[in-house]
């Protein structure tokens, strides 16, 4: 699929949103598809796995049903194709298949199908986000198969899109641009502060090199100025984290430069370029359909050792979760990290999180369609132990 230029004395069209009314209960598919994991509610007195999500089970009315991540093989029992539809956002993408698969685990459903499955067939279940940003269920064939326009649409794949990276001058935001250079990206756009000042890598950094200092407004906005209308994916890489806890600082600066990068820059951002890139999220195939974060883990519980660093990503997650009530259909991704393997986290130990590993991480989530995501086992663990108990897990933290 090759990307065609796009008409710029044409109107743009307006973003459309599939629907997105769920219950409180089926928001459970959402939160497992924003993981990239396939689970459904299993009940604890009789074991029946639920489908659609209910309050009570469907086999002996138990109360007691948990969400649990299921086997995902099917089989296709039935398919359409809709050509007519009432909907304003499927009526603008017709035909568009659907089907009725039934699960290995029990239940049956209605599932989006890829192109390349058929009746009869063996399939391989998955749950991603729509463009409203709710779990949906897609059947897909057993095997890797080649892009279809369904797997285009609920997923933010690099391929043919292009990347603006805010933070070229470390080598985390070098590592994701090369990440995204070998994931097809057309063109990328790596931010640098001071342009006029040399750096290490700079001579290998794939790309274009643009002027950007998320910490200056005026620099934000005359970058959003010149190609906020052409940036597909926005990767925020300007990490500043610094140990030091609250109490054991002099001053304050230290403090404020933190808040800069972890939430007035991603502010200035979303000023700048969030009102152009969600415009462009109908832009067919190729439209704008990202915006990636990443934070440290302990945005969700601070670290008393980095307690400054902690709280400015605490805030910056809290930015990233009003981006995305604000810019969908804009998927806001955020990846949370453990200690980075950097100049910064000499003094703590192993495992460390690499450039590299961070930059495929990120990769992938957008060709899967994840929102959420941990890279690290440092981080893995620390999401897992917050899903069980926030509150403990803060303690656990302090006394450490």
């Amino acid at each position: 699929m090759k990307r065609q230029p796009t008409n710029p004395l044409l109107p743009p069209r307006a973003p459309l949103l599939p629907p997105s009314a769920r219950s409180r209960t089926a928001l459970g598919l959402t939160l497992a598809a924003a993981a990239g994991r396939f689970a459904l509610q299993v009940c604890e007195d009789c074991s029946a796995t639920q489908y659609p999500p209910r309050e009570a089970c469907h086999r002996c009315l138990s109360a007691r049903l948990v969400w649990r991540d299921t086997p995902i093989g099917a089989t296709l029992l039935a398919a359409t194709r809709v050509h007519i539809s009432a909907d304003p956002y499927f009526r603008a993408h017709t035909p568009w298949r659907i089907g009725t698969v039934a699960l290995d685990c029990g239940p049956s459903a209605i599932a989006h199908l890829h192109d390349a499955v058929s009746l009869g067939q063996r399939v391989r279940m998955a749950l991603r986000l729509d463009r409203s940003g709710q779990g949906v269920m897609l059947a897909l064939p057993e095997h890797d198969t080649p892009e279809d326009k369904l797997i285009r649409e609920m997923s933010c794949n690099p391929d043919q899109r292009r990347i603006l990276i805010t933070d070229g001058r470390t080598a985390f935001g070098q590592a994701m641009a090369r990440a995204f250079l070998t994931a097809g990206a057309s063109q990328i756009f790596v931010g640098i502060a001071d342009p006029w000042k040399p750096f290490p890598g700079q001579s290998d950094l794939p790309g274009e090199l643009v002027p950007l200092d998320i910490t200056d407004t005026t620099s934000v906005r005359q970058l959003a100025g010149s190609l906020g209308g052409r940036v597909d994916i926005l990767v925020n890489t300007a990490l500043h984290i610094r140990p030091g806890g609250i109490t054991n600082r002099p001053d304050l600066i230290t403090a404020h430069a933190e808040m800069e990068a972890g939430f007035f820059g991603p502010m200035r951002l979303a000023q700048a370029f969030g009102p152009a890139l969600r415009a462009r999220a109908a832009d067919g195939p190729f439209g704008a359909c990202a915006w990636v974060n990443i934070l440290s883990a302990h945005a969700l519980a601070a670290d008393p050792a980095f307690g400054a660093s902690s709280a400015a990503h605490a805030a910056g997650l809290s930015l990233a979760q009003s981006l995305r009530a604000e810019l969908r259909p804009i998927r806001v991704v955020n990846a949370l990290v453990g200690p980075l393997d950097d100049d910064w986290h000499q003094d703590i130990p192993p495992p460390k999180v690499a450039p590299a590993a961070l930059a495929i991480a990120v990769v992938r989530a957008l060709q899967d369609g994840i929102e959420d995501l941990a890279v690290g086992d440092v981080a893995r663990d620390i999401l897992a132990r917050w899903h069980d108990n926030p509150g403990q897990l803060a303690r656990e933290l302090a006394a450490s």
